[in-house]
């Protein structure tokens, strides 16, 4: 399917931006191929895939939860603009 400018104008008045006679065919240059891709996604077989609604399917890999300090303080304060020996130091912002 191709965009021809009258579309390209029709959508711009939908989706509420300013678009100029100047652009109108870069900008269709650009939904084409975008449309170009999808007709490609449309042709991937996926008989037999379950469709997947979400991320909450999936087992998540699970990490130890143990405290640790970090154990790198000068790299964490490398670039912090002032500091007060391990610590960040900040200006007071309450009286």
């Amino acid at each position: 399917m191709a965009l021809d400018p009258t579309t390209i104008r029709r959508i711009a008045t939908l989706a509420r931006i300013q678009v100029d006679d100047d652009r109108l065919e870069p900008l269709s240059q650009e939904l084409n191929g975008i449309l170009g891709w999808i007709a490609q996604l449309n042709e991937v077989d996926v008989d037999g895939v379950e469709p997947l609604t979400g991320g909450a399917q999936m087992a998540m890999k699970m990490r130890d939860d143990a405290v640790t300090d970090g154990g790198y303080p000068d790299k964490i304060l490398a670039n912090a603009p002032d500091r007060n020996g391990a610590f960040f130091a900040v200006p007071k912002v309450v009286e």
